[in-house]
């Protein structure tokens, strides 16, 4: 049976416990940059930035914008912005678990997408579309914005149940080009 191992990142920086609206389509940006760049990083690397942006932290700190899209991360910083691909054999996806309020969203904004249940402990059970399971009853704690990041593999279909005090959420989601990156649909009840 193979193993996958699925990286879950907390975010540390206080942020409003509002929903905002986040990309529904395009990545937002709260204004046109001056220059568009592309870089290559490993993906370790790109894997940390994510985090540092998400949670504010490090290089962070220093983003104006930043979305997250099948294949890309775009950055925009200092009024440039950068495009950094993703690991080819992993897809980032971002669930934000809620009770009441939620937002439309397709491509997760890391500075602007704002879930409902902030820094709040959930277990989630991750099955693939072969029966594998790639995390079970696994606790995991929202950010401040209220999302929670994973790394899966790329191209299957995965079933995720988020559970919470008694209450459940299950859907299914894919990893393939162009799929959602930010889960928002996920009410529990």
């Amino acid at each position: 049976m193979k193993r996958y191992s699925i990286v879950m990142f907390a975010p540390a920086a206080l942020l409003l416990a509002v929903v905002t609206a986040c990309s529904s389509g395009t990545p937002a940006a709260s204004h046109t940059p001056t220059k568009v760049s592309s870089l290559s990083l490993a993906p370790a690397q790109v894997k940390q930035l994510v985090q540092q942006i998400s949670s504010k932290q490090g290089e962070g700190k220093e983003v104006e914008s930043a979305s997250i899209t099948s294949y890309q991360l775009q950055v925009t910083a200092n009024g440039q912005q950068t495009q950094y691909d993703l690991p080819q054999d992993e897809y980032f996806v971002s669930i934000a678990p809620y009770l009441q309020q939620t937002h439309d969203c397709q491509i997760h904004s890391l500075t602007g997408c704002q879930g409902e249940l902030t820094n709040q402990e959930f277990v989630l059970t991750i099955t693939d579309s072969s029966g594998t399971i790639m995390m079970n009853q696994q606790k995991q704690v929202s950010g401040d914005n209220g999302f929670i990041d994973l790394w899966l593999p790329r191209n299957d279909t995965y079933t995720v149940k988020v559970e919470q005090d008694g209450k459940t959420a299950e859907q299914t989601i894919s990893t393939f080009a162009n799929d959602d990156t930010c889960i928002s649909t996920m009410q529990l009840s």
